[in-house]
C-alpha cells in the first residue's frame, strides 16, 4: 500500500505528510459542516504537506466535492439569482490570480499564502469588532465589485475566500438558512470554474487526483464530525482555538 501511494499519488515516505495532509482534509469537512475558522487552517497545512503552488490545485477537487454536498444540504436555502452580482467581479479576480500563480514560484507562493492567512485573519478580527461599519459601507455601489473581485482573487490564491463571502453575505441581511444556500451556491459555482485554471497551471493532474482519492474519506469525516461538534461545543471558544492555530500555521508557512 505504501509502494503505490509513493508511485501514484503525491504522498512520500514520511509519515507527517500524510498526517497534515489528513487533517487538512478533516478540516476541509468541518469548514463545510458549517465551523467556518476551519477553513484557512487547511490552507496551511496543505501547503506546508505538499508546496504552496501544488497544494492549492489539491485541495480544489476536494473543496468541490464538499461544495456539492453542501449544496444539496442547502438547497432549499437562497438561490442561484443572489449570487449574480458577485459574478462577474469574482471571475475576474480568479483570472487575475491565475496570472500570479503563474508568474511566482513555491517559495513565493509560500510567503504569499502566509501573508493572505494572516490578513484574512486581522481582517476577521476586524469583522467582528466593527461590524456595524463594515455593513453601512455595503451602501456604496462598488460594494458588490470590490467583495467579489476580492473572493475570485483570494479563492484563486489560497482556497480562502470564505471571509469574504461571508462579509457581502452579511450585508444582504439574508435568515442562516439562505446565508448557508448562497454561500454553498457561490463556491460550487467558482471552484468549478476555477478549475481549467488550476489545470493550466499544471498543479491539477492525474497524481493530484489520485490524492484526492485517497484523502476523500478524511473530509467526509469532517462533515460528519462538524455535525456532531456545532450540536455539542460552543461555536465561540472553538473558533477561537481554530484562530490562534492558524495563525500560528500561516507563520510557520511565511518563515519555514
Amino acid at each position: 500500500m505504501t509502494d503505490w501511494l509513493q508511485q501514484h499519488t503525491l504522498f512520500t515516505a514520511d509519515p507527517q505528510i500524510f498526517l497534515l495532509a489528513a487533517i487538512a482534509a478533516v478540516c476541509i469537512g468541518l469548514s463545510k459542516a458549517g465551523l467556518s475558522g476551519t477553513s484557512t487552517l487547511n490552507v496551511v497545512l496543505m501547503a506546508q504537506a505538499f508546496g504552496a503552488k501544488p497544494s492549492v490545485g489539491l485541495v480544489l477537487p476536494l473543496l468541490i466535492v464538499a461544495d456539492v454536498m453542501g449544496y444539496y444540504i442547502n438547497r432549499h436555502g437562497g438561490s442561484w439569482r443572489r449570487i449574480w452580482p458577485m459574478v462577474p467581479p469574482a471571475v475576474t479576480g480568479v483570472v487575475i490570480g491565475w496570472f500570479l500563480l503563474g508568474h511566482i514560484d513555491n517559495s513565493a507562493a509560500r510567503t504569499v499564502i502566509g501573508w493572505l492567512i494572516v490578513g484574512l485573519l486581522g481582517f476577521h478580527l476586524l469583522l467582528n469588532a466593527r461590524r456595524q461599519d463594515f455593513l453601512a459601507l455595503t451602501e456604496h455601489k462598488a460594494f458588490s465589485w470590490s467583495m467579489g473581485l476580492c473572493a475570485g482573487l483570494v479563492t484563486m490564491l489560497a482556497n480562502a475566500a470564505g471571509p469574504v463571502m461571508t462579509v457581502y453575505l452579511l450585508s444582504q441581511h439574508m435568515e442562516k438558512k439562505d446565508h448557508l444556500g448562497v454561500f454553498s451556491r457561490f463556491f460550487l459555482f467558482i471552484n468549478l470554474f476555477k478549475v481549467p485554471f488550476s489545470a493550466d497551471l499544471g498543479i491539477i493532474h492525474g497524481r493530484s487526483l489520485a490524492t484526492n482519492l485517497v484523502m476523500l474519506p478524511f473530509v467526509v469525516l469532517g462533515i460528519l464530525v462538524g455535525w456532531q461538534v456545532l450540536k455539542r461545543i460552543p461555536q465561540k471558544p472553538f473558533e477561537w482555538t481554530l484562530f490562534v492555530l492558524t495563525l500560528f500555521a500561516a507563520f510557520w508557512l511565511i518563515m519555514a
